[in-house]
């Protein structure tokens, strides 16, 4: 199997300026009470990257002491070495739990604003977006800005704290030392840095390559039935040799590579440090140079050398970080619908459920040529079942969205008991309303819990006797587990029909003043369909109904039924009314029905 590559690998950079800086700096906003941590925590930053500084020095006092003969001090260098190893082993301590401290709780912050902010956005916005992106913004994102916070950030200042120090420490010993390393240690870093990334670059054109080959034989298997039928086990076959053959040439190719990048190592990075050790020797013969100072100079060299290549590194996570933090405030930047998320919402305003559609029209904002719904006149008094009928892309669902304040029309006014629906706030305008789609989502919790999603306050006993309105329980009570039932992902333990009933018991538990079924029997059998459609006519009574439907024998009872056909109300009236209109829409599909049946 090809080696998982982490999804923030893969995540774009931005470029470093004042303006990215300025966005990424948003995320500080977010700390709340714990913005002392970060401080406390570049404190003791600068602590470790102090005492690690000492570090050469102290140990080439320690080699000094047997150039000069002074055995005297080694014991007290030993023990201050000691000393400072305690005080940076503490120091790191509190510093890398600090900053994950203060990192977490901000990103929890940062999580909920945005988790928050996003089921609150407007529906325009869901049909623009992919759910993979929007996941990927809260997961990969998130990740890599934790990862900048919790380290990154840390260790770019560490090693920047290094590199100055090392190099003002180096110029102190051995200014003519310092000017040759400077020279060839930071420029040969560099280019095994980037020489590295590009070699890893390589390797994930490798694991493309596997994954792709992978793929083929996914394909083939799961459509092992197609190959056979077509007798294509050639072109198969050609097409997983074609792409293991890519997989060869693009190792090889990385192969050459990686045997370039370890030549690199060994003669221009080591040949870089045998060049300066040279040097120093040859300054040390010449009575330049302490033997012990340049053991300091050459650890400080390898101090600025590491860090040097470090910086690069890390300046690129910081890009990616940024990248991340712009994507992340892309969503918190959307305007959302005027919803309140803060409390549960149990004793709001009931409406009759007189609903008048005036002269509507409608046109989807990412569809702007195409009007959806033009001037519908629509009325439904409390308690009637109002059909609506037509053929598939005539705007019947869009109707329903408007209804439901998915959309507000761009002419024409809806009425809710003769109010705007506008005056209302859509928290207790949806809370009045409940919809049985024709495709029920489930959540993967228990029966229990997705019936209870109607009302989350609900008793177990108000729950049952959803269920048992619903005509749920005589499956609910054969399960050994019953209301505790896990359904699974998308309720894909439970048959068409169950999860249909399940559905119907979280509106019954709604209890709400309009109801809307889209095609809530149509992908059922017989049998199925006729348990649910007792289910849904018990849900329907007393309640203002919008039904959906295609199967025109489910609305026959319907007290209106109304025709719609490109964006237009060609048609309404009872079932009778309108099998009476000669050349009649709704006619002509009735009796196609009935032909077909």
């Amino acid at each position: 199997m090809a080696r998982k590559v982490k999804e923030t690998e893969d995540l774009p950079k931005a470029k470093i300026n004042k303006t990215s800086l300025k966005k990424a700096l948003r995320v500080f906003q977010y700390t709340g009470k714990h913005k002392w941590k970060l401080y406390l925590g570049l404190f003791f930053l600068l602590l470790t990257g102090g005492t690690a500084l000492l570090f050469p020095m102290m140990l080439g006092g320690l080699v000094k002491t047997i150039e000069k003969k002074d055995f005297s001090q080694i014991n007290d260098i030993g023990i201050y070495l000691i000393i400072v190893l305690s005080l940076q082993s503490v120091f790191s301590y509190f510093r890398i739990y600090l900053f994950v401290n203060y990192t977490e709780n901000t990103l929890a912050t940062l999580r909920q604003a945005v988790y928050a902010h996003l089921i609150q956005l407007p529906m325009s916005f869901f049909v623009q977006q992919r759910v993979g992106d929007l996941n990927s913004r809260m997961s990969a994102d998130i990740s890599q800005i934790q990862d900048t916070l919790t380290t990154t950030i840390a260790e770019f200042l560490r090693q920047f704290i290094l590199v100055v120090g090392g190099i003002i420490l180096l110029l102190y010993i051995s200014p003519k030392l310092t000017l040759m390393m400077l020279a060839i240690v930071p420029v040969v870093a560099i280019a095994a840095v980037i020489f590295g990334r590009f070699i890893r670059k390589t390797s994930k054109d490798v694991q493309e390559k596997i994954a792709i080959s992978n793929t083929v034989i996914e394909e083939t298997l799961q459509g092992i039935t197609n190959v056979k039928a077509f007798a294509n086990e050639f072109f198969e076959n050609a097409r997983y040799k074609i792409s293991t053959e890519e997989i060869v040439k693009n190792a090889i190719k990385g192969g050459k590579y990686r045997g370039g990048f370890a030549s690199f190592i060994i003669f221009c990075l080591f040949g870089s440090i045998v060049a300066v050790i040279w040097y120093g020797v040859f300054l040390a013969s010449k009575n330049q140079l302490l033997i012990g100072d340049l053991i300091s100079f050459i650890l400080y060299s390898a101090f600025v050398g590491a860090s040097f290549g470090g910086i690069a590194e890390l300046y690129a996570q910081i890009q990616k970080a940024i990248g991340s933090v712009e994507r992340v405030f892309e969503i918190l930047d959307e305007h959302p619908e005027p919803l309140d998320i803060t409390a549960a919402h149990d004793n709001l305003r009931r409406v009759e459920g007189n609903v008048r559609f005036e002269e509507v029209a409608f046109t989807y904002p990412s569809r702007k040529e195409i009007q959806v719904l033009k001037n519908i006149t629509l009325t439904a008094n409390k308690g009637e079942t109002i059909a609506i009928v037509g053929p598939s892309g005539s705007g019947k669902s869009t109707l329903i969205g408007l209804l439901l304040r998915f959309y507000d029309p761009e002419k024409g006014t809806l009425f809710i008991d003769e109010k705007d629906a506008k005056s209302y706030s859509l928290t207790e305008l949806r809370n009045n309303m409940a919809i049985v789609p024709q495709d029920v989502l489930l959540f993967g919790g228990t029966i229990k819990e997705n019936i209870a999603y109607g009302k989350p306050s609900a008793t177990k006993a108000e729950i049952v006797e959803a269920a048992r309105k619903a005509n749920a329980l005589e499956f609910i009570d054969t399960f050994p587990e019953e209301f505790e039932t896990i359904v699974g992902e998308r309720g894909i333990k439970l048959s068409g029909g169950q999860r249909q009933r399940i559905a119907i018991a979280r509106a019954v538990l709604k209890d709400p003043s309009i109801l809307i079924l889209d095609e809530a029997t149509s992908s059922l059998d017989s049998e199925s369909e006729r348990v649910v459609q007792e289910a849904l006519d018990k849900l329907m009574v007393g309640r203002t109904s919008f039904v959906i439907a295609h199967r025109l024998s489910t609305i026959r009872k319907a007290n209106k039924i109304v025709v719609i056909d490109k964006g237009a109300v060609r048609e309404s009236g009872t079932h009778e009314e309108l099998m009476q209109l000669e050349n009649g829409m709704y006619r002509s599909l009735s009796n196609l029905q009935m032909q077909l049946a």
